[in-house]
């Protein structure tokens, strides 16, 4: 299992970025999917999941209606749109998958929010 995320970067408060998670050595459309973020000093936290489908979506209470998460399991990819970023968004951002009682991270990629 590999998961790669690309897509960060530095953005200004109320910026947008959209992550991408390219998944490889599994059958992508049989997993849900995670994106979790740890901010310096803090616990790594879920911000969103999607069924292997995509049916249905889950959210952290921070950024519901702000954040995004979709795939395409054609390209084996799963995204995080963001939107309306402010500075508490500010962490390194994690690609997941729970396989078989496994989990299974990305290297994850840096979103700094600041002006």
């Amino acid at each position: 299992v590999q998961l790669v995320e690309s897509g960060g970067g530095w953005v200004q408060p109320g910026g947008s970025l959209r992550l991408s998670c390219t998944a490889s050595g599994f059958t992508f459309s049989w997993y849900a999917m995670s994106w979790y973020r740890q901010a310096p000093g803090k616990e790594r936290d879920l911000v969103a999941s999607i069924t292997n489908d995509g049916g249905r979506t889950n959210y952290a209470d921070s950024v519901k209606g702000r954040f995004t998460i979709s795939r395409d399991n054609a390209k084996n990819t799963a995204y995080l749109q963001m939107n309306s970023l402010n500075p508490e968004d500010t962490a390194v951002y994690y690609c997941n998958t729970h396989q078989w009682g496994r989990s299974y991270w990305g290297q994850g990629t840096q979103v700094t929010v600041s002006s």
